[in-house]
């Protein structure tokens, strides 16, 4: 089953027929065999699915960060399909967020500097005060100069949901965003990455194994061996 088509103007992500096959000959495996997928602007849409369905491997396709074996790949209104990877690299810059399982915060950098250095790269004024401005949203307004060995796991977390929403975004991306964490800081962190959303009014694509947590968006789609098996609206 294909996920519904609309119109492109309202489209923050289009896929069509997206296929990712890694290696070659016989040891090519197929990751994704044809998805198609519309995520309207504004809109939050979950993707569900077990382990090994090919759920991040096709976050990793719409974010930029992995080359679509064929089909082809819209993003606010980008074909990210025909751009080379420096070019995707500064699509993304200010347009996508990315909040992942692991926080990825450079160890050498305090939270501030962890926020304000890509704001400061998407070219936006004042980088460290939309940085302390964010942090202070995520409820991290007395730990700007921290580093994330000095944090907890959640508050790691709180400062990469910063990250990815400082340059305020219009489409955010979260694989998993709380498998690292316990399930009340989980619940929380949750929470937050909602808030924050809404409150940019940005699309967002979370990936998850967790029906509840998909439950809170405004869209299913679930994913079994590298295809679209439903959608829910």
């Amino acid at each position: 089953m294909h996920a519904p088509l609309g119109n492109k103007a309202d489209m923050a992500i289009r896929a069509a027929n997206v296929t990712l096959t890694l290696g070659s000959g016989e040891a090519a495996v197929e990751i994704l065999r044809g998805v198609d997928l519309d995520v309207p602007y504004g809109k939050s849409v979950a993707l569900l699915g077990p382990s090994g369905s090919g759920k991040s491997s096709l976050m990793a396709v719409l974010a930029g960060l992995e080359r679509a074996t064929g089909g082809s790949v819209e993003v606010d209104g980008l074909n990210f399909t025909q751009l080379d990877e420096d070019a995707l690299a500064r699509a993304r810059r200010g347009r996508i967020g990315i909040v992942l399982q692991a926080f990825h915060l450079l160890p050498t950098m305090t939270a501030l500097e962890n926020v304000a250095v890509p704001i400061e790269l998407a070219g936006i004024a004042d980088p460290f005060g939309c940085a302390a401005a964010e942090l202070e949203a995520v409820g991290l307004g007395h730990r700007l100069t921290h580093y994330p060995s000095q944090l907890s796991g959640g508050e790691q977390q709180r400062v990469a949901i910063a990250r990815a929403m400082a340059a305020a975004p219009k489409i955010i991306f979260a694989d998993e965003p709380t498998g690292n964490l316990d399930g009340a800081t989980g619940g929380s962190i949750i929470d937050l990455l909602f808030e924050r959303r809404a409150a940019l009014g940005a699309t967002l694509l979370i990936i998850t194994h967790d029906p509840e947590l998909a439950r809170k968006c405004d869209r299913v789609i679930a994913m079994q061996d590298g295809l679209v098996v439903e959608s829910v609206a």
